[in-house]
């Protein structure tokens, strides 16, 4: 599934063209506070090098997302990851500012797992967050998503949802 869309959204399997967008978003403080921290450029492109290759492996993986009038937007996936030893697979979804509250994160975390559970027939769906993080954990609980317990990754307290086909 290369490409989707939402009511407010259409989503294109990254590629290799999306690495000034999204170098633009991981240089943002305030997007990347809970991401692991700002990225630079060199970072961005070997993290675009990664997920396209999960694309390969997989045949899912990350999308770059845009409004309806082709405005980048930010970027959302599913994805191979592992946690606690334990090879998961998240829903992860990233957005510019100009974006935020506007409910655009609870759209993309919807469709993301209707492909995951429905359309890929996954069996379950992880959303990992910071704990500090609020606006992220009422999306996946908007998404049905149930906490499920709590851990550290990276030296960071997160919680980890789950949503179950």
């Amino acid at each position: 599934m290369d490409h989707f869309t939402t009511d407010r959204l259409t989503a294109e399997r990254l590629h290799e063209d999306h690495l000034a967008d999204f170098v633009a978003l991981h240089h943002d403080a305030e997007v990347s506070r809970y991401l692991g921290g700002v990225r630079t450029a060199e970072v961005t492109r070997a993290y675009l090098a990664t997920n396209m290759a999960h694309w390969d492996q997989h045949g899912f993986g990350l999308w770059t997302l845009r409004t309806k009038d082709g405005a980048f937007a930010g970027r959302a996936g599913i994805r191979h990851i592992l946690v606690d030893d334990v090879d998961e697979i998240e829903i992860a979804y990233a957005f510019k500012r100009e974006f935020w509250g506007q409910g655009f994160a609870s759209e993309i975390a919807a469709a993301m797992t209707d492909v995951g559970l429905s359309q890929l027939k996954l069996s379950s769906l992880i959303g990992i967050v910071n704990v500090g993080n609020g606006a992220s954990r009422r999306v996946l609980e908007k998404s049905n998503y149930l906490l499920e317990r709590s851990t550290n990754r990276h030296g960071e307290d997160v919680v980890i949802y789950r949503a179950r086909r």
